[in-house]
């Protein structure tokens, strides 16, 4: 027998499985906990009130056991001898679509410009101590893409795409820990996703399907506006039924060749400003109303958005990628830049919280760069970041200013502790940023302070630049069948055609543009 309950709990029952059997066994009159199995379906924060409740909707089986957690089934034909497709990406995009290929028949060949997810870490070593940027592998570029080592976060606003409880489950199949099935914002974090990622990969390699690293794409195979394949940077052209592009939002030279060979891309809107970084227990108190949340609480979140003018203009003001108990950290994709990024291990245990702020950034702003077309958005992007890193002083060592100072226009003297490892040089960030941005963020912030009191505060400050929240280039395709508008046999997909923000978004447009393609080629 199978009972459903919503219940409102203390966090120190619905975060603590022993002391929630106790409580559920009281509830339906239970002797003994072994009568009956739990099986969480839902859970969500309400810190509305004085007394933080969660929300819990579960399933409570009685002297049975329930039904398999997963529908997915981790089941993959061999392909080795199918018909073969280039997958150029092994993010969340370039890796669920080749998982999808092999369970339509089809054998993906995905090819990653950086190393394997273990390899990468000593990359990122270098970025962090050495201030050595390695183009080819950072926190961008590697297998898994930006959000293996930039946070982990799973929710997404894409749910009309494609089925988000499935890509969850392919997740908890390679590794994952089935909370993310039942968390209203599940996260896995960094410290965990390089594992499942490599899970992943695994299942690509076991059904037949290829991998290969170190793998750089240069250029296309076009034969009458058909793209049949690519060529790598060795000089080997692979070829295929068709090519799904999943690079990432900061592969520049992907959308600089397409671009000369005449291959239809556009700019798109994108934003830009810094990471703010608050003591986490701060935004605690902020957000949870107590002076500690204790033992069971999560590390607090927010998610702010204002509205301000400038000259006139009315823009966009938001946060972006918040990431609680968690770091800062550089994400650079070549040397001469100096990129932000943030990210949180697991249990989100870091005692700093940040979060990008960034300002819409409207066509009308791009107009001194309208030489590079469709590119305008990239080099703007670019020209920032290169400043950045120019007047902190040619390395990854960041420009940043108290929060509240930023707002009053006034140096800060001395600025606080950091979990950005490369360090921190106090500048004015005017210098860095455009006016219109650095004018949008300081109205935002007033308004934020309104908001969440005690947000504005010089406990609190900006670290320049936060300049990759999406891509500044599209690359069109077809509503209905997700070819490009223009090359047949090119399937753009994921956050660096402009389809995607996130791992989750990502993976659902990987295995749509799988079908699409093989719907349309397949044999």
């Amino acid at each position: 027998m199978m009972k459903q309950l919503k219940l409102t709990l203390s966090p120190e029952i619905a975060y603590n499985d022993e002391a929630l059997a106790q409580y559920i066994a009281t509830k339906i009159s239970a002797v003994n906990q072994d009568d009956f199995t739990i099986r969480k379906l839902k859970r969500s924060i309400d810190a509305r009130g004085k007394n933080i409740k969660v929300h819990l909707q579960a399933e409570v089986y009685f002297n049975e056991s329930p039904p398999p957690l997963l529908d997915y089934k981790q089941d993959y034909p061999n392909v080795a001898q199918a018909p073969q497709v280039v997958v150029v990406g092994a993010g969340p995009g370039g890796l669920f679509a080749a998982l999808r290929l092999i369970e339509l028949g089809y054998k993906p060949v995905v090819l990653e410009r950086g190393k394997d997810v273990q390899t990468r870490r000593r990359d990122l070593a270098s970025i962090n101590k050495d201030h050595l940027v390695n183009g080819e592998s950072n926190y961008c570029f590697g297998e898994g893409g930006a959000g293996t080592y930039s946070d982990g976060k799973l929710y997404t606003r894409s749910k009309k795409r494609g089925s988000v409880r499935r890509i969850l489950e392919i997740l908890v199949a390679h590794g994952a820990v089935d909370d993310i099935l039942v968390d209203t914002h599940p996260h896995i974090g960094t410290n965990k996703l390089p594992r499942i990622v490599s899970n992943l990969r695994e299942s690509v390699l076991q059904a037949g399907g290829e991998v290969h690293f170190d793998t750089k794409v240069t250029d296309f195979v076009l034969k009458e506006g058909e793209m049949k394949g690519v060529i790598t940077q060795q000089g080997d052209k692979i070829e295929g039924l068709g090519v799904i592009l999943a690079t990432g939002h900061s592969a520049r030279d992907i959308f600089i060749r397409l671009h000369e060979q005449g291959i239809y891309i556009e700019s798109k809107p994108f934003a830009l400003g810094v990471r703010i970084e608050h003591p986490q227990q701060l935004i605690d108190q902020i957000q949870y109303n107590c002076k500690d949340r204790g033992e069971y609480l999560p590390a607090s979140s927010y998610s702010l958005a204002a509205q301000a003018v400038y000259e006139g203009k009315q823009r966009g003001v938001f946060s972006f990628c918040m990431c609680p108990g968690g770091f800062i950290v550089p994400a650079a994709t070549a040397p001469g830049e100096v990129v932000v990024n943030g990210m949180s291990p697991s249990r989100r245990n870091s005692k700093f919280a940040n979060s990008g702020m960034v300002v819409s950034v409207l066509p009308e702003d791009l107009e001194p760069y309208q030489q590079y077309g469709a590119l305008a958005g990239m080099h703007f992007q670019r020209e920032v970041e290169q400043r950045s890193c120019q007047i902190a002083g040619t390395t990854q060592t960041a420009p940043a200013q108290k929060m509240r100072d930023f707002v009053n226009k006034k140096i800060s003297g001395q600025l606080l502790e950091t979990s950005y490892q490369p360090g921190l040089k106090s500048i004015a960030i005017d210098e860095v940023l455009p006016p219109f941005i650095a004018q949008s963020l300081r109205k935002g912030f007033q308004l934020f302070g309104k908001k969440m009191k005690g947000y504005l505060t010089n406990e609190a400050q900006i670290v320049g630049v936060e300049s990759r929240t999406s891509s500044p280039v599209r690359i069109p395709r077809n509503k209905e069948s997700f070819e490009h508008v223009q090359t047949k046999r090119l399937y753009p997909c994921a956050e660096g055609a402009g389809y995607a923000g996130g791992i989750m978004s990502a993976a659902i447009d990987g295995e749509k543009c799988a079908e699409k393609l093989v719907e349309k080629y397949g044999k």
